[in-house]
C-alpha cells in the first residue's frame, strides 16, 4: 500500500441509500450469500470484514423484501502516472417482491490486495466547508470519486466524492449528491485476516446514519455508479495517483460490496476485473 495507507492504520467511507431518505450508495452483486429476515432464510452471513471501525446504533431488524444486488467493476488507466487506476463500481438492487428494495444499514467496498491508495498525497475537503460552501468550496484537487444514484421508482443525481481526514483523525471521503444536500462520511478500514486470505487488501466502510424516517420506510437505490480515482502534480511536478497498482498482476483483480440492510440480509457479491497493462 502506499504511503498514506500504510501509516494510518485504516481509511474508511460512508455512502447512502435513497435521495428521499437521505441517503445513497453503492452495493453488490453477482452470487450472494444472504440472511433474509422477512423470508426466514437461514444460510450462513458472510462475517463482517472490517468489524473493528465506527459502529452503527442498534436498530431492530424489521419486515421487508429481500435484496437481489449484482455488482460489476472496471478497472481503467487514471492517465497520471504509469500504475495509476480508477476503479469504477456499479451496483444494481431490485425487490424480489417487485418493488422497492430494502433500505441499507452499511456496505463495506472490498479492494484486491494489489491496489495502493494515498490519500495522503491529496488536499482535504472538511464536512464543513461544504455545509457552508457546497461543493465549490473544497480545494482544487481534493476530489477523488464520481458518480451517479439511481432512486426508485426513477431518476438520477450526481454524486461527487472528496478526500477527507475526519474529526477522529482517520482518513475517508465525503460523498456528496449536491441535489439534495446529503453529504456522506467514509472511513478506510484494513480488512479482517480471513478476507486478507480471500486476496482482498483495504475496505472502505460506510455506514448509513439513522435517520427518523422508520427503517421500513427507507427505500433503497435501484443503481448506484461511483468511481474512483484522481491524479494530481507534487511541489517537485511528480505525478501522483489516489489509486495505483503495487504491482504486475496477470489474473483478475478481486472486489465485493458486503451489504446489510434493514431487513437483517447480509449479502455478499462479488466481481472481478482485468488489471490494465501500465501506461508509460
Amino acid at each position: 500500500m502506499g504511503t498514506g495507507m500504510r501509516t494510518d492504520r485504516r481509511v474508511s467511507v460512508a455512502v447512502t441509500t435513497a435521495l428521499t431518505a437521505g441517503a445513497l450508495l453503492l452495493a453488490g452483486t453477482g452470487p450472494a450469500t444472504a440472511r433474509g429476515a422477512a423470508t426466514g432464510a437461514a444460510t450462513a452471513a458472510p462475517s463482517d470484514p472490517a468489524p473493528g471501525g465506527p459502529q452503527r446504533p442498534y436498530e431492530p431488524d424489521v419486515p421487508g423484501p429481500r435484496n437481489i444486488d449484482t455488482l460489476s467493476v472496471a478497472v481503467t488507466p487514471d492517465g497520471g502516472t504509469r500504475r495509476g487506476v480508477r476503479v469504477g463500481f456499479d451496483r444494481t438492487s431490485r425487490s424480489d417482491a417487485g418493488g422497492a428494495p430494502a433500505g441499507a444499514r452499511r456496505f463495506v467496498f472490498l479492494f484486491d490486495e494489489s491496489l495502493d491508495f494515498r490519500p495522503d498525497a491529496f488536499p482535504v475537503c472538511a464536512r464543513e466547508v461544504i455545509e457552508t460552501a457546497g461543493v465549490d468550496g473544497c480545494p482544487d484537487e481534493s476530489q477523488v470519486g464520481r458518480g451517479t444514484s439511481h432512486v426508485y421508482p426513477e431518476g438520477t443525481a450526481d454524486v461527487v466524492a472528496f478526500n477527507t481526514r475526519h474529526a477522529n483523525g482517520l482518513r475517508g471521503a465525503l460523498v456528496v449528491i449536491p441535489a439534495s444536500g446529503t453529504i456522506l462520511e467514509l472511513t478506510w478500514e484494513r480488512v479482517t485476516a480471513e478476507y486478507r486470505q480471500r486476496g482482498y487488501g483495504w475496505a472502505l466502510d460506510e455506514i448509513l446514519p439513522v435517520t427518523a424516517v422508520p427503517p421500513q420506510d427507507r427505500a433503497g437505490t435501484l443503481r448506484f455508479q461511483l468511481e474512483w480515482g484522481a491524479t494530481r502534480r507534487a511541489g517537485d511536478g511528480r505525478g501522483v495517483s489516489f489509486a495505483q497498482l503495487a504491482g504486475e498482476r496477470d489474473e483478475k483483480l478481486r472486489f465485493g460490496l458486503w451489504s446489510w440492510f434493514v431487513t437483517g440480509q447480509i449479502a455478499l457479491p462479488r466481481a472481478t476485473a482485468v488489471p490494465p497493462a501500465p501506461t508509460h
